[in-house]
């Protein structure tokens, strides 16, 4: 059996560049496993992607050419309909036997060939006929032709264009291929020989093209499945490998910035930096096939417009990478990474400067015409901007959410400097917005609250009120810093209760990987901002203020969802912290608990108390409790020390005399591992208590009296978690 390793090419025009890198894996991840399965490669192959923006290759070790063959035994059916009495063939099994390509000549000699077996359903007696045959592994020509097949059609591409290809007949004709690009070449080398599989209307050989303007050779001859990069680089000036170029792009684009660095007046400048964007280097290296990285500037007057606008054109528009300082304050100079290596490149870095120039030009003239309107003169303007067809425009918006952030500043912090965390929180919260009405907020949208950040300080507001603004859509993304200050906080919780209860109350609910409105994002933004920040909010009442903001009638759905909604939102970003499911459950589920602000120590506390060998003893004690209380109805926490008959209750009414206080303290004073390591000197007097008495005496005082007992220390032992839902 000839093995080797496999190269399969196909040569296109341009692939869509934010697609590419998944294109090259799915294209060579589904090509191996297909060989796999078939036998012709084994498991622990190495697989190799290529994808350049012309082609999509994959590289396969031992690859065999034929498939070993396999033996495969057959049911064919109940003994009773493949045998007559005499237990001869019947014609319904000899026709069976035939289709299978069985020698049916000689039928009893067919019929000893075959087995005897239980049908498998199970019922006494009940056999079936089997037959037993070898089938011939597959050729690598047939199998890879399948596997090609199977890859191209399972390639993850949203839209295929239609192209026709001329046909090779007498007559001329036309016929059509659908494809995401036109397809130009193929090659399928098992070590040096073609496979002669098609697709698209191409056959496999040896060739394929280079770079389209610095190949050696106009047509690219692969010799051997092993040679291609290597052939690639060499004649036809291409890096094949996806890695290696976008690692190429980075290692220049550092040297360059040290380049750029340079010095001035005989004085060296500090380090500068490309600017990091993973999505950026991974789009440009999908744009280029020998990457050349070359330093290029513009005008140090654009420097005043701010920096996130000419980061962005930049970066968006041009696919350029800012340079940044040690500070990280961009710079006039960009790095440029080009698909050409001109002996001399000014002409190149010289296009490149005049094109940006016109961008940048733009992103001024936006600044500064959108800075001879103060924001609160764009205020009135919200209200003829539509927010959605059921909830009213951006200024009904607005209003409801000034409502909502006035009522947390006063919520937080109570009387006094509340009252001016109100007022602030209000006049961000009116302003905050205002900046979607400005050219350059209309020009690039991810510019939302930072430029409404620079506005405000234009117009001369507070600090804190400029800052606010800025920060009122964070966190934004898993891992996004928190606003800055109070008045930020406020208005960010402001603005996402509003959405959350306003789109939960029309019906807009997230479902599946459905989440136009990135509620879930909302939601995980509203956790983070209370436990993070410590804030003692607790979310009925968030809920209540932010309800009361809508006018009566526009909310139809009831609260309930939104706040099971948050709970799973809430538990998702606990267990991220590292807990076990049953460690957040008993946090979340704490007795009396309002605010999730101390969730945090809780769950701490609880792993700690876990880790205990008092703790699955204490838990299964807490769940018998819980039971026994809950069928017991309405209990009094209440003791009276002359009823207690048994000595287990009064060895466990005194050590709860003693430890339930100081557990108490603990708790009070916010060290809640040391309330339940507390506790956890309890295990011993509740074991005996269990053991040694009954609690539904028949006598009503002293059964009232021994469920008072339990009820005390059921509180005790959930204050901090509830204690039932550790494993016990």
């Amino acid at each position: 059996m000839s093995v080797q390793n496999l190269l399969v090419e196909l040569f296109v025009e341009e692939l869509p560049p934010k697609a590419l890198y998944k294109l090259g894996a799915a294209f060579s991840g589904v090509l191996a496993e297909q060989l796999q399965a078939q036998g012709l490669a084994a498991a622990d192959a190495v697989v190799t992607a290529f994808a350049s923006p012309r082609r999509l290759a994959a590289h396969v070790t031992a690859v065999a050419k034929q498939a070993a063959d396999k033996a495969v035994q057959q049911k064919l059916m109940p003994v009773s309909v493949g045998l007559d009495a005499n237990g001869n063939a019947t014609p319904a099994l000899l026709k069976k036997l035939q289709a299978l390509g069985a020698d049916v000549s000689d039928p009893a000699a067919s019929v000893a060939a075959l087995k005897r077996q239980p049908d498998g359903s199970g019922k006494v007696g009940a056999e079936a006929l089997f037959y037993d045959s070898v089938v011939r592994g597959a050729t690598l020509t047939a199998g890879l032709q399948k596997a090609l097949d199977e890859a191209l059609a399972k390639l993850p591409i949203p839209k295929v264009m239609q192209y026709q290809l001329e046909t090779d007949c007498e007559l001329p004709g036309w016929s059509s291929v659908n494809f995401v690009r036109p397809a130009h070449s193929l090659i399928a080398l098992h070590g040096s020989a073609v496979v002669p599989v098609k697709t698209l209307g191409l056959t496999a050989g040896y060739s394929t093209k280079g770079h389209r303007f610095e190949a050696k050779l106009s047509t690219v001859v692969v010799p051997h499945a092993d040679q291609y990069d290597e052939v690639l680089k060499r004649d036809g000036s291409v890096i094949a490998s996806f890695a290696e170029r976008r690692a190429e792009i980075e290692r220049q684009l550092h040297a360059a910035a040290a380049r750029a660095g340079g010095s001035e007046d005989g004085k060296p400048h500090a380090a500068l930096q490309p600017i990091e964007d993973e999505a950026l280097l991974d789009e440009v290296t999908a744009l280029v096939e020998r990457p050349n990285v070359l330093t290029c500037e513009f005008e140090k007057q654009f420097l005043d417009v701010p920096q996130e606008c000419l980061i962005l054109t930049m970066k968006a528009n041009q696919k350029y990478f800012p340079l940044l300082d040690a500070a990280g304050k961009l710079t006039h100079q960009f790095l440029v990474v080009s698909n050409i290596t001109p002996d001399d490149a000014s002409a190149v870095i010289g296009g490149n400067e005049r094109v940006v120039r016109p961008r940048l030009a733009d992103a001024k003239f936006f600044f500064d015409q959108d800075r001879k309107k103060t924001l609160e003169s764009r205020v009135e303007g919200l209200s003829k901007v539509v927010y959605h067809n059921k909830l009213g425009t951006q200024g009904e918006r607005m209003a409801r959410v000034c409502a909502i952030a006035k009522a947390i500043g006063q919520k937080i912090q109570g009387q006094g400097d509340a009252d001016n965390l109100a007022v602030q929180a209000e006049q961000a919260a009116r302003l905050a917005k205002t900046d979607l009405l400005t050219d350059m907020v209309g020009e690039f949208p991810e510019l939302q609250g930072i430029m409404g950040g620079y506005y405000a300080r234009h117009d001369s507001l507070s600090t804190e009120v400029a800052e606010a603004i800025e920060d009122h859509y964070k966190p934004r993304f898993a891992g996004d810093d928190l606003p800055r200050n109070q008045v930020g906080l406020v208005v960010a919780l402001a603005d996402k209760l509003e959405t959350l209860v306003g789109m939960f109350g029309i019906g807009n609910v997230p479902t599946g990987d459905k989440d136009p409105f990135a509620l879930r994002r909302h939601a995980l933004g509203v956790i983070r901002l209370l436990i993070e920040k410590d804030l003692p909010l607790q979310f009925y009442e968030l809920n209540e203020i932010t309800e009361n903001a809508f006018p009566e009638g526009m909310l139809e759905n009831d609260w309930l969802v939104l706040e099971e909604f948050f709970k799973d939102r809430l538990r998702s970003y606990l267990k991220d912290w590292g807990y076990s499911a049953p460690e957040v459950e008993a946090a979340l589920h704490a007795q009396g608990m309002t605010t999730w602000s101390d969730l945090k120590i809780r769950l701490q506390a609880v792993h700690a108390f876990a880790a205990l060998p008092e703790s699955p003893a204490l838990a299964a004690a807490n769940k018998r409790i819980g039971n026994i209380l809950k069928k017991a109805g309405e209990v009094d926490a209440h003791v009276n020390p002359a009823l207690l008959q048994e000595e287990a209750e009064k060895n466990l009414y005194a050590a709860m005399q003693k430890l339930l206080p100081e557990s108490q303290a603990q708790f009070q004073a916010g060290d809640y591992t040391a309330s339940l390591q507390t506790l956890a000197a309890m295990r011993s007097p509740v074991d005996a208590f269990f053991d040694e008495v009954m609690v539904n005496a028949e006598e009503i005082g002293l059964r009232m009296n021994r469920l008072g007992l339990l009820k005390s220390l059921h509180l005790a032992m959930n204050r901090v978690a509830d204690l039932s839902r550790l494993p016990s």
